[in-house]
C-alpha cells in the first residue's frame, strides 16, 4: 500500500530539479558512444581514426613551423654574433635537418641586413650627418678641436 502512494505522488524533490531525478538521466543517455552520436558502430571508428589522423597532421605542421622558426632565429644568431641556443638546435633536431627558413622571413632578414649596410656604408653616413643638427655638429667639431689643442699643448712645450 504504502509503494502505491509512493508511486502516485512521487518523489517531491524531482520536480524541483534539487536531486533525486538522476536516474532517468541516466536511462536517456546509452553506453555505446556510437549510439549516442548517431552512428553505426563503424563509421564511429572510422570517424574517431580521422580524427586521431588529423591531429597527427597538425602536430607534425606545428612542429615543423617551429622548427622553421628556430631555423630563423639560428641565423640571426650567426649574423649577429650571439650565442647559440640549445633549444633551437633541439628542435630543429627534432624535426629533422630538411627544415628551411620561409622565403617571407628571409625577405625580412635581407631587407634588415641592406638596411643596415646602408646605415654603415659612407652614403649611409652622410644621410646620417643631414638629419642631424648642424649647429650640434659644430659644437662637436669644435669641442674635438679645443680639446687636441689642450692635449698638445699639455705634451708639448714648444707650443
Amino acid at each position: 500500500m504504502a509503494f502505491l502512494i509512493k508511486s502516485m505522488i512521487g518523489n517531491p524533490l524531482s520536480g524541483m530539479g534539487l536531486g533525486g531525478g538522476g536516474d532517468k538521466e541516466e536511462e536517456a543517455t546509452p553506453s555505446d558512444p556510437a549510439k549516442a552520436a548517431g552512428m553505426t558502430r563503424e563509421e564511429y571508428e572510422e570517424y574517431q581514426k580521422q580524427l586521431v589522423e588529423e591531429k597527427m597532421e597538425r602536430d607534425a605542421d606545428f612542429l615543423h613551423k617551429k622548427a622553421e622558426r628556430a631555423t630563423l632565429r639560428v641565423c640571426l644568431r650567426e649574423k649577429y654574433r650571439l650565442p647559440k641556443s640549445e633549444q633551437d638546435e633541439n628542435m630543429i633536431e627534432m624535426a629533422g635537418d630538411d627544415v628551411d627558413v620561409p622565403e617571407e622571413l628571409l625577405k625580412m632578414v635581407d631587407e634588415d641586413a641592406t638596411e643596415e649596410e646602408g646605415k654603415d656604408s659612407l652614403m649611409g653616413q652622410i644621410q646620417n650627418l643631414q638629419n642631424m643638427d648642424m649647429d650640434q655638429l659644430k659644437e662637436k667639431a669644435s669641442a674635438t678641436v679645443t680639446e687636441l689643442k689642450t692635449k698638445a699643448e699639455e705634451k708639448c712645450s714648444v707650443m
